[in-house]
């Protein structure tokens, strides 16, 4: 029998006798014993002293087990009660166990009554011991996940803080060039940071430092896109429904360079210059485990020989994040300008 030493035991017994053969046979068996000769006794002494346990007998006289119990309850960190009952009362045992007791032992004569006794009060403690171990690794791991938390936090806020310095140098190095074309590369350069960059903000902006909110993230990207791409000579209106998928960190950085590709192209070249265009992406949520991207325009479409507008560098792009993504791309044929459509786990 395991047994917990000097474990602090109140028993509660309006019987002399039965209370002292109970306090020799426990203390003969590991136990300090503290006795109580009615349940008012009782709950005095448990609020006055630290018990590890408290056991009582149901009949006593003015305030029995069960009331006993309940006033004990009132005590602030209350130990494990042990219920003592005859023979006969299954009903008495099952009511004081609804009532809060830890355990119940059946009264009997003899040295299998105190063995019975002293198992029930070390199980009792045990559990205790146990569920204050857990909880203490709970609060510790709480503790840590709040600290890691804070961390990575912190992580994104700096790598957001980072790409934007890193933006602002390609901004700063584009308006110094002359060259049209190396202007504008840098310019998508930029605008590729910056679609990194908003994951970041996200992530540490939100109280969630694992999953991006894709919904919010992209009326953000869209928003700028808009502004870079839509000039009053040729303006170009950017919709977006987006369903609230969640994606993890780098799938949001996939998706999002996907995003900023296509919709890039669309208003490069999908319509001709100084028109209105109109260019609509759509973020839906097929299923439990998949979503769908859609971007389309109303344009020229694609080139019937199959070329690339401009250097090819989105396209690369394009497919390079799809297959990180674990993604399946398409054009829609049937449109009459160009929809894209990506289709990938979550």
């Amino acid at each position: 029998m395991s047994e917990t030493p000097q474990a602090r035991i109140l028993y509660i017994d309006d019987d002399d006798g039965l209370r002292r053969l109970i306090q020799r046979a426990l203390r003969r068996r590991g136990f300090d014993v503290d006795l109580a000769a009615s349940g008012g006794e009782g709950v005095a002494k448990a609020r006055a002293g630290a018990y590890d346990l408290i056991a009582m007998d149901h009949y006593m006289p003015g305030q029995d087990g069960l009331a006993t119990l309940s006033a004990l309850k009132s005590v602030p960190d209350c130990p494990p009660v042990v219920y003592v009952t005859g023979s006969d009362e299954t009903r008495i045992a099952v009511a004081a166990l609804k009532a809060g007791a830890a355990d119940y032992v059946v009264k009997s004569i003899g040295d299998d009554f105190f063995d019975l006794l002293a198992s029930s009060f070390t199980q009792a403690i045990e559990r205790v011991h146990l569920r204050s171990a857990k909880e203490r690794v709970e609060e510790e791991l709480r503790a840590s996940n709040a600290r890691l938390e804070t961390l990575l936090r912190e992580v994104n806020h700096r790598v957001a803080n980072s790409l934007q310095l890193v933006s602002a140098f390609v901004h700063m190095q584009a308006s110094l060039l002359k060259d049209g074309a190396a202007q504008a590369a840098l310019q998508e350069t930029q605008q590729r940071v910056q679609a990194i960059a908003h994951v970041h903000r996200r992530l540490y902006s939100s109280g969630d430092v694992e999953f991006v909110s894709m919904d919010e993230y992209l009326r953000a990207l869209v928003a700028e896109l808009e502004q870079t791409w839509s000039t009053p000579q040729s303006p170009r209106r950017l919709t977006l429904g987006a369903d609230p998928v969640r994606l993890t960190a780098d799938r949001a950085v996939s998706l999002g360079v996907i995003v900023n590709e296509l919709v890039s192209n669309a208003c490069k070249y999908a319509y001709p210059p100084e028109t209105d265009g109109e260019v609509r992406i759509r973020l839906s949520r097929e299923s439990e485990h998949e979503f769908l991207l859609s971007v389309e325009d109303d344009g020229e479409g694609l080139p019937s020989d199959g070329s690339i507008k401009g250097t090819g560098l989105g396209t690369k792009l394009i497919k390079a994040m799809a297959k990180s993504l674990q993604a399946d791309l398409a054009y829609d044929t049937d449109h009459a300008g160009v929809r894209a459509l990506l289709r990938a786990p979550v």
